[in-house]
């Protein structure tokens, strides 16, 4: 199977929806969808409208969080609701108008949020492909393993630039 990424938002009454669709297609730019919600001058009379598009273009997304240096991050994230050959996970949409990828994992963000699922045949070895960097030849990194950040987003362990752990060093002092 091809990889498919569903994107699912909410667009409120008195949100600029084609900004919002803008917010999106500057992730994926290949995006489909079907409803587009008319604006309308103030007092909008239209209800909240749960927009969802399809996309199969990664390739910004992951230009996005490599530019950004969170691959990591993004492996972590991404792989923490994997489920054989399905995931989710939340993305700031204020962050993606401007191209950036800030992941959500609670709350509501101001300027709201987009909710990412990938399905692919083997995701997990799929991400870890896609997230892959110089690091990790020194760090290998897997799902779960004890390098994953907390629930709380909080990292497990921090390295220097010769690899070395630094939290579990601070502990030990203690």
């Amino acid at each position: 199977m091809s990889l498919i990424i569903t994107i699912n938002t909410k667009i409120m009454p008195y949100e600029d929806s084609d900004a919002v669709i803008s917010s999106i297609t500057n992730i994926f730019p290949d995006l489909k969808y079907d409803l587009v919600p008319n604006d309308e001058s103030f007092p909008a009379k239209r209800k909240i409208i749960n927009f969802t598009g399809i996309s199969n273009n990664f390739g910004i997304f992951k230009e996005a969080v490599s530019r950004q240096q969170i691959l990591d991050t993004a492996f972590d994230v991404m792989t923490k609701n994997l489920n054989v050959n399905i995931t989710t996970f939340m993305i700031s949409r204020q962050a993606s108008i401007k191209g950036k990828i800030s992941f959500i994992l609670d709350g509501k963000p101001l300027g709201g949020l987009l909710n990412i699922t990938l399905e692919k045949d083997n995701l997990e070895i799929w991400l870890e492909d896609q997230t892959w960097h110089h690091g990790r030849e020194d760090i290998p990194r897997q799902m779960d393993d004890e390098f994953a950040m907390r629930g709380d987003g909080e990292p497990v362990e921090w390295f220097d630039k010769f690899g070395n752990p630094t939290i579990a060093k601070d502990s030990e002092e203690e």
